[in-house]
């Protein structure tokens, strides 16, 4: 077994965010992420109005019902939104103008437009006050995660007792500037016995020395490595779009929103990633296939 990558916004100059994704595209993309050692991978849609995202993931799930090969990679769907948090910082690069509470209405529509495929739907526990659209999710056998939030150590712990088992992209989709001691990173890493906990692992998103800190704390079955890639990765640098805005990769393959005040997703491969880890940090191959390969697996499995 290859790579699992749990987030997947879209690839080899694919935006599975598009609004004319055509079934080829997907393939194609599919096709380039196995020739990088990914074999299997949620694909990623992410905030925006909710007609938006329910046409996106339908397309998606048109792909994957059509063609063979796409069935085969593209394990679900990862729903990253609209259900987060507006404050700045927190946002990243998802327009605050669509983000909303959670409701189970909602929730159902998303569900609805995936026709069974959506897998993981990552959300701000502050936006589902009593782990209401939480447990819903969570009794419909959905991975709910938490990210792009604020969420208090009381709000994440009622997430948790409702079906929460998860946080996206942690050390990201948070301010530059924090608490020093309360804050996001440290409340989550407080609960890393009780969360599978995502890392985005391109030496941009966190420098290598910090994540390396933030490893120590987590448990290794609860530790995930994704990409968050963008229709960049695989294409290095230049301009490529994410959901209608333009995302711009740099020579070093950071990817910075138009806005360059916060990165929008990854032209990182987790292929890339894990040599990143053997060699930077020095982490031992049974440990790089567990949190590339087995942990993700196993979650898609429902373990």
């Amino acid at each position: 077994m290859n790579h699992v990558d749990l987030q997947v916004n879209g690839y080899a100059g694919v935006d599975f965010n598009g609004n004319e994704l055509s079934t080829e595209q997907v393939k194609h993309a599919c096709d380039v992420m196995r020739s990088h050692e990914v074999d299997r991978c949620l694909a990623t849609v992410i905030t925006d109005s909710m007609n938006a995202m329910c046409a996106r993931i339908s397309r998606i799930v048109d792909a994957i019902e059509a063609d063979d090969e796409v069935a085969k990679t593209i394990a679900g769907i990862h729903v990253e939104g609209p259900f987060l948090s507006p404050l700045d910082g927190y946002a990243g690069a998802h327009p605050k103008s669509e983000i909303r509470a959670a409701t189970i209405d909602d929730a159902e529509r998303l569900l609805d437009a995936g026709r069974g495929h959506v897998r993981l739907v990552t959300l701000a526990p502050e936006q589902d006050p009593n782990g209401i659209t939480t447990r819903w999710l969570h009794e419909r056998g959905i991975i709910v995660a938490a990210g792009h939030t604020n969420a208090s150590l009381d709000e994440l712990d009622v997430a948790i007792d409702s079906g929460l088992s998860m946080f996206t992209h942690l050390g990201n989709a948070c301010p530059s500037s924090i608490p020093r001691h309360d804050n996001i990173v440290q409340r989550v890493l407080s609960r890393a016995s009780r969360l599978s906990i995502s890392f985005i692992a391109d030496g941009f998103h966190i420098p290598m020395m910090a994540l390396g800190n933030y490893l120590q704390c987590v448990p290794d079955k609860n530790i995930v490595i994704v990409s968050d890639a963008i229709s960049a990765a695989g294409l290095g640098p230049g301009t490529y779009a994410l959901a209608g805005q333009n995302v711009h990769v740099d020579d070093d393959g950071a990817a910075w929103a138009e806005c360059r005040t916060h990165f929008a997703g990854c032209a990182t491969s987790v292929q890339t990633m894990a040599e990143k880890l053997r060699q930077e940090l020095k982490i031992d191959e049974a440990r790089i296939r567990a949190w590339t390969q087995t942990n993700p697996a196993r979650l898609l499995e429902g373990k």
